[in-house]
């Protein structure tokens, strides 16, 4: 579930509030002088007022390529790209960017105005430079009016402002993706690869007990890339492997939830993993939590919070307040017996921005009996940082 991500790491929380921000926030990279926080994500797909908004009762077939663009009569929706890539000569980059749009009504805007609108959009761009270790993180947000920002089907686009997701006008993929802020940039071609997977059941993927507790939500988890980054200043030539998150929702998240922490991983043998846990306020993980297991033939087996076991071994404190995150984790899935050791390619992949969370790139060892194999992977940790209080609205993101 990206209950990013994702987002939930980020499901963003544009409501109200955000108007105000829209007017004064663009590019705003990650800044270690002050704690920038100021919405939540747990809260973004949480319990609210849902009249006029459609929402995620049962299962529905997937239709593309139409599914790939937005759904604007649900609340919250996201396009969540990571990734890891390397250079010829071995350098290694991790990248994120993630569209997220908020509905601020329900219905279609008829006012005559050209700046009228009922969409508010935010989009979340970092980069990992495994060598330096060092990341930095950006931020924009924006209006769904005078081309300022959106989504199309035909041709395929998801942009906002000049950051942007663009594919071919028949099938949306292969779909070439770049942004740009300060010195840094990326421009990469990312082919569909494996095929899509449907997560949850037939893609209804349940955050909760209640009817509509849940997203749409399907995911394209081994995606061939190539193209460039540019990382203050310097430019590479890099390929390798990305991952897409699409989920939406309106009202997605039952009450009481913190946080989560959501792991996708590439295995070198063609398979992936899907797993998040939901953390409750006590710090229990939620009966909710799950994930999937796409087999290198791209079948797919689902799992629950019962087959989950996550041992945090070891945790970082971020410079900034302190603020504690999980740094490795050793993963267990008692039906497929396997055992994953995790840990990040670089300690510090914090975002200070308008969400605060931690997401970046990994490398894990697994074990199944005498078999072992290695991945590379994405792990997103949302909730932890600031007092409770701090994630009630102004809106959040969520996964």
């Amino acid at each position: 579930m990206r209950p990013t991500s994702a987002v939930w790491l980020l499901a963003l929380a544009l409501g109200a509030a955000l108007l105000f921000v829209l007017t004064l926030a663009s590019g705003r990279s990650t800044d270690r002088r002050e704690i920038r926080t100021t919405l939540s994500l747990a809260d973004a797909l949480g319990a609210g007022d849902t009249t006029g908004y459609a929402r995620a009762f049962e299962p529905r077939p997937f239709v593309f390529p139409a599914d790939h663009g937005e759904h604007p009569d649900f609340a919250t929706e996201w396009w969540y790209f990571t990734g890891n890539l390397e250079t010829s000569d071995g350098r290694r980059f991790g990248y994120q960017l993630t569209f997220f749009r908020r509905a601020l009504a329900p219905g279609t805007e008829i006012r005559a105005s050209a700046w009228a609108t009922r969409q508010a959009w935010m989009a979340h761009f970092a980069v990992t430079n495994v060598s330096a270790s060092r990341f930095l993180a950006f931020e924009r947000f924006s209006r769904g009016a005078l081309q300022l920002a959106g989504a199309t089907v035909s041709p395929f686009r998801v942009w906002l402002e000049d950051w942007s997701l663009e594919g071919d006008s028949a099938r949306a993929f292969p779909v070439r993706i770049r942004a740009a802020e300060e010195n840094t940039a990326i421009d990469l071609v990312i082919e569909p690869g494996k095929p899509i997977v449907p997560q949850g059941n037939r893609g209804l993927s349940r955050k909760g007990p209640e009817a509509g507790n849940a997203s749409y939500y399907y995911s394209m988890t081994r995606m061939p890339t190539t193209g460039s980054i540019t990382f203050e200043g310097e430019r590479h030539v890099v390929n390798g492997s990305s991952w897409l998150d699409r989920e939406w929702s309106t009202s997605a998240l039952r009450s009481g939830l913190a946080g989560w922490d959501w792991f996708a991983l590439q295995f070198d043998d063609n398979t992936e993993l899907m797993l998040y846990r939901l953390r409750r306020d006590d710090g229990v993980t939620d009966p909710f939590s799950g994930g999937t297991f796409i087999g290198a033939d791209g079948s797919t087996t689902a799992f629950n919070a019962g087959d989950i076991t996550i041992e945090e071994t070891r945790y970082w404190s971020s410079s900034l307040d302190g603020t504690r995150y999980p740094s490795e984790w050793t993963l267990r899935i008692a039906p497929l017996a396997l055992t994953i050791d995790i840990e990040p390619l670089v300690s510090d992949q914090e975002l200070n921005l308008a969400v605060r969370y931690w997401e970046g790139a990994v490398t894990g060892r697994a074990t199944r009996g005498a078999e072992t194999r290695t991945a590379i992977g994405y792990v997103e940790l949302t909730g932890y940082a600031g007092p409770p209080s701090s994630r009630a609205f102004p809106d959040g993101r969520s996964n």
